[in-house]
C-alpha cells in the first residue's frame, strides 16, 4: 500500500508538511559502516574462573611434585559448550554476495567525456563487482539443489548472487523468491556445496535469558563464520521498519531481541540456541550512539512459513485491496474537522487518499477521504496496523470495513482478491 500521492490534490499538498519523520526503531544491517555495540564473548566469566582455579590447583600440585623430585606436565582443555554448538552448525552458514553488473557501464576520460570504444570485452570475473555482502543459512537439500535463507535487503537490487561456503568455495546462486515485508529471501545452489544443513528449532519455546549464538559474516566474507555469544533479551518485540525509506514506519516486524553482537554483514545469518538449532534469522539492530547490545532476529517459526511460500510461488501471495493511504494522526486537526468533518472523538484511523480503479476497494465503493476506523470489527489505529490485519487475512475473503465518510459512520463489505504474480500488495 503506497503512501499518499504528492501530486494528487491540493489537499494532499497541505497534509504533506504535517508528516513528521518518525523514529524508526531499527535499521537493517546488510551494509557496512556501523560499529559493534553488543556483548561479544564465547567463554563465560564463570568458566574462566573455573579454569583459573583448576590451574592454580595443578600449580600447587606441581610444586609439591617438584619437592618430591618428580615433575608433571599440565594441559588445559578450554573447549566450551559454545564451541561444540558452533562446530555443529557453522558449516551451514554462508556469505551472500550481492553482485552488480558492470558490463553496461561506460568509461569516461579525465575530463568527464565518454571514451568511445571503452566497453572492452570483459571476462566473467570482470563483469560483476561486489555491491554488498551479507550472510545466509543452508536449511534444506532437495534433489540436486540446496536451499539458503537470507534477508531480502541483502539481495535486493542484485544483478547476480554469489555464495561463499564455509569451506571458501565461490558458487553462483539462483534467487528462488523474496519478500520485502518479512525481509526474507530464498536462494539455491548445487547440493554438492551443502556441507552442513541447519536444523530448525521452535522459536515459540524460547525463554528470556537463555543463551543465544549468532553466526555470520560481519563486515563481509573476510570475517566469515564469526561467532558472537549472548542471551535472548526479549521475545515478540514489535519493531517498526521503514521499507520505502521515507522516514516513517510502514511495517512492523515481530522479532527476537538478543544482545549477541549483530553487525553489518550479519544480516541473514543464524541465531541458534544451546542445542545448535536455528531459532532465528539475524536481520537488524538498533543503530544509535546511545544504544548498545540490541539486535533482532526473525523467529524461526515465522521464517519456516514464509520460505515455504517463497519456494512454491517465488513470493508471498497477499490480498489486493487497492488504496493509497496515510495515518489520520498526520493530518492537521483543522483539516480533520473542516475537510474530513470528523467528530472529535475519532482520534485514530487511516485516511484513504486515493482509490485505484478496478480493485476490491473501488468495486466496494470506498472513496477518497474515507477514514477507516475498523477492519473486521477490530480497531485500526495506523496504516501499519491495517496492513498487518489485511495481510493476515485470506486473499479471497470478504471483509467488513468501517469508515467515516463526511463525518458519518459507514460500513462497507469488500471482496478481496489475490494479487497477481506481477503485482505488489496494495
Amino acid at each position: 500500500m503506497p503512501e499518499e500521492n504528492q501530486n494528487k490534490s491540493s489537499l494532499k499538498k497541505i497534509w504533506t508538511p504535517a508528516i513528521v519523520g518518525g523514529l524508526i526503531g531499527a535499521s537493517l544491517v546488510g551494509g557496512v559502516g556501523y560499529a559493534s555495540g553488543a556483548f561479544n564473548q564465547v567463554t563465560s566469566q564463570d568458566e574462566v574462573e573455573e579454569i583459573v582455579h583448576k590451574e592454580l590447583a595443578k600449580k600447587d600440585q606441581g610444586q609439591a611434585s617438584k619437592a618430591s623430585g618428580t615433575q608433571e606436565e599440565a594441559s588445559v582443555n578450554i573447549t566450551t559448550d559454545v564451541s561444540a554448538i558452533v562446530d555443529k552448525v557453522k558449516g551451514s552458514v554462508v556469505s551472500v554476495v550481492n553482485l552488480a553488473d558492470t558490463s553496461n557501464s561506460e568509461l569516461y576520460d579525465l575530463f568527464g567525456f565518454k571514451n568511445p570504444g571503452s566497453q572492452s570485452a570483459q571476462t566473467p570475473e570482470e563483469q560483476y563487482t561486489t555491491a554488498s555482502e551479507g550472510s545466509g543459512v543452508i536449511y534444506k537439500v532437495e534433489g540436486d539443489r540446496a536451499y539458503i535463507v537470507t534477508n531480502n535487503h541483502v539481495i535486493d537490487g542484485q544483478d547476480a548472487i554469489e555464495i561463499i561456503t564455509s569451506e571458501g568455495e565461490q558458487v553462483p546462486a539462483k534467487l528462488v523468491g523474496a519478500d520485502k515485508f518479512t525481509d526474507l529471501a530464498v536462494l539455491s545452489i548445487p547440493a554438492e556445496y551443502a556441507h552442513t544443513v541447519a536444523q530448525f528449532g521452535d522459536s515459540r519455546a524460547l525463554s528470556v535469558g537463555e543463551p543465544a549464538i549468532a553466526i555470520g559474516s560481519p563486515l563481509g566474507s573476510d570475517f566469515a563464520s564469526t561467532v558472537t555469544y549472548g542471551i535472548i533479551s526479549g521475545l515478540d518485540r514489535q519493531v517498526p521498519v521503514d521499507l520505502d525509506q521515507d522516514g516513517s514506519a510502514d511495517w512492523q516486524v515481530n522479532a527476537i531481541q538478543t544482545d549477541a553482537a549483530i553487525n553489518p554483514g550479519n544480516s541473514g545469518g543464524a541465531l541458534v540456541n544451546s542445542a545448535g538449532q536455528l531459532i532465528g534469522i539475524n536481520s537488524m539492530k538498533i543503530s544509535t550512539a546511545n544504544v548498545e547490545g540490541m539486535g533482532f532476529a526473525i523467529p524461526s517459526h515465522e521464517v519456516q512459513k514464509i520460505i515455504a511460500q517463497l519456494e512454491e510461488n517465488g513470493k508471498v501471495i497477499r490480498p489486493k485491496f487497492g488504496v493509497q493511504m496515510t495515518d489520520l494522526r498526520r493530518i492537521p486537526l483543522d483539516q480533520q474537522e473542516n475537510l474530513l468533518k470528523l467528530p472529535k472523538e475519532v482520534e485514530n484511523g487511516v485516511v484513504i487518499m486515493d482509490v485505484i480503479s478496478n480493485t476490491p476497494a473501488s468495486k466496494a465503493g470506498l472513496k477518497p477521504y474515507d477514514v477507516i476506523t475498523k477492519f473486521n470489527g477490530e480497531a485500526v489505529n495506523s496504516t501499519v496496523e491495517l496492513r498487518q490485519k489485511l495481510y493476515s487475512t485470506d486473499p479471497t475473503a470478504t471483509v467488513t470495513v468501517e469508515v467515516y465518510r463526511e463525518g458519518r459512520p459507514v460500513e462497507v463489505k469488500v471482496q478481496l482478491e489475490a494479487q497477481s504474480s506481477n503485482e505488489t500488495p496494495s
